[in-house]
């Protein structure tokens, strides 16, 4: 890629078509991996691009304007609405310039955990997973479920999701990365025969999907277990040893998987999450040396941790960390998700360029 010698806008374009002239060579593409990296970072840099070149043309329109406005009083009109169409442009540019996550291009891993509420809590957690896969569903993302134990009145103890987007303009990470933390619902129980209105908690965790490029597993730091499945399932649950724990020792991370009809499945899930969770504790890392760390996800799930709240009495859903605040619950619940996700990018950028500028 191009060095930065220039201006931030300058070097943009350059490594745009750098970028363009790579991914034109066939050659390029024998290595799937890395052209689908340069491909991200291409479309990443589209808008950015496209927004530089509308400032230019503006730019040059508005000195042609002002160049007239004195013999004619249309162009004074005229150059003053393209002040403002610069204006706008220029704020635009600026927000596209605030440097993003390094994950943000990335797919992602969503687990959703139950937490205080019991019976409740796991039913709330299903809600959360249907509204998770709904908003999938329409921004053309992918969903495969990775690992799931139910409640026993339904919904899920806990679950985990792979979530994938085929489009690299709309990476995954960099939008969901924003719902981790815990989710408070009030409203009342289905078991709740008083009609009292009860608050449960469930915890939501999104990490980067790592590919086996990004994070490097010495086969010596792993201790590996296997045991018998438990709960419902298939007929080799419960009857031959196809669990595996999988513990990373350097870090003490450790994953479980029994979801799968055999070890080798569930072993191969469990380093697909185990990855996952060792490319987020290295980010994490990162963000901490660069004193980058803007908030962390679930530490526990406790009530007073919330990030969201969903209320259904008053059918409001309220984001504590950005201020949103709308009475469209069932909306949201059915997957419109946008307005609460957009507030949280806003507030984002707004706290980098705040960091940058101080």
């Amino acid at each position: 890629m191009p060095e930065s010698v220039g201006t931030p806008t300058d070097n943009a374009l350059a490594e745009h078509a750098e970028l363009e002239a790579v991914l034109a060579d066939p050659a390029v593409h024998a290595d799937q991996s890395r052209a689908r990296e340069l491909g991200r970072r291409y479309a990443e840099l589209g808008p950015l691009v496209a927004a530089i070149r509308e400032q230019e043309a503006l730019a040059a329109d508005l000195a042609d304007a002002r160049e007239m406005a004195a013999e004619d009083h249309e162009m004074a009109e005229l150059a003053s609405q393209l002040e403002g169409q610069l204006a706008e442009v220029d704020v635009r540019i600026r927000d596209l310039l605030v440097p993003r996550d390094p994950a943000d291009a990335k797919n992602c891993l969503l687990e959703v955990k139950a937490g205080e509420g019991g019976d409740e809590s796991a039913l709330f957690a299903g809600d959360l997973v249907r509204m998770y896969t709904r908003y999938a569903e329409q921004r053309g993302w992918q969903t495969e479920l990775i690992s799931a134990t139910e409640g026993e009145m339904g919904g899920y103890k806990d679950i985990a999701l792979a979530v994938k987007s085929r489009n690299p303009a709309d990476p995954v990470y960099g939008r969901l990365k924003y719902e981790g933390g815990v989710h408070r619902v009030q409203r009342v129980p289905v078991t709740e025969s008083s009609g009292r209105i009860h608050t449960s908690a469930v915890g939501v965790l999104v990490l980067p999907e790592a590919e086996e490029v990004d994070v490097t597993i010495d086969q010596n730091d792993l201790r590996i277990d296997v045991y018998r499945s438990s709960g419902p399932g298939g007929q080799s649950v419960n009857t031959t040893d196809s669990a595996v724990r999988i513990t990373h020792l350097p870090t003490g991370v450790t994953v479980a998987m029994q979801n799968e009809k055999s070890q080798l499945q569930n072993k191969e899930a469990g380093m697909r999450v185990l990855r996952a969770r060792l490319l987020a504790l290295a980010l994490e890392e990162q963000a901490a040396r660069d004193s980058a760390v803007r908030g962390s996800q679930v530490r526990t799930v406790d009530r007073s941790e919330k990030v969201r709240t969903y209320n259904y009495p008053d059918n409001r859903v309220a984001d504590h960390r950005s201020g949103y605040k709308a009475n469209n619950l069932s909306a949201v619940l059915d997957g419109d998700l946008d307005p609460v996700i957009q507030s949280l990018l806003d507030a984002d950028t707004a706290a980098k360029l705040q960091g940058a500028s101080s």
